[in-house]
């Protein structure tokens, strides 16, 4: 398996990659340090992303493993504009389920950030993330989007 680590405001990444797919994003440094050129190409682009010059790309070939369900989920919140949030039901609506199946969803996504599940919210406010350092980490990454947003439009 291909794996490369990286620096990022949200602190130290590690991508993977199984037969020219990202199949996972976890929070930390990696021992072993074994990349690719498509992992080298989403380096990149993340760190593009953190600098506030360019959105993620749709193009990055991705291969989490779930159940279906979850595949549906994790395919609505790709659709998901940079800079933009849906909350638990509105992604259930689309990809079925409930809010509360979405939001199992989301803390099973194995490649967060390039599935943005940080972009969905509750309607009583943030919801949660078990990523990085859990909701300061999904502050961070909406607070990015925002002010990329912003520039780039």
């Amino acid at each position: 398996m291909a794996t490369l680590s990286m620096h990022s405001p949200v602190g130290d990444l590690t991508l993977f990659a199984e037969d020219d797919a990202i199949v996972a994003l976890e929070w930390g440094w990696g021992s072993l340090q074994d990349p690719s050129p498509l992992l080298s190409r989403a380096k990149a682009a993340l760190d593009a992303y953190f600098d506030g010059a360019a959105p993620l790309p749709e193009d990055l070939k991705l291969a989490p493993q779930g159940s279906p369900y979850r595949q549906k989920v994790w395919a609505a919140l790709r659709q998901i504009p940079a800079g933009e949030t849906r909350s638990y039901a509105q992604i259930a609506a689309v990809a079925g389920g409930s809010a509360r199946s979405v939001g199992n969803a989301n803390a099973a996504n194995p490649i967060p950030i390039l599935i943005p599940c940080h972009r969905v919210l509750a309607i009583s406010g943030l919801g949660g993330y078990s990523g990085g350092e859990g909701l300061a980490t999904k502050r961070i990454l909406l607070e990015i989007e925002q002010q990329n947003r912003a520039r780039l439009v």
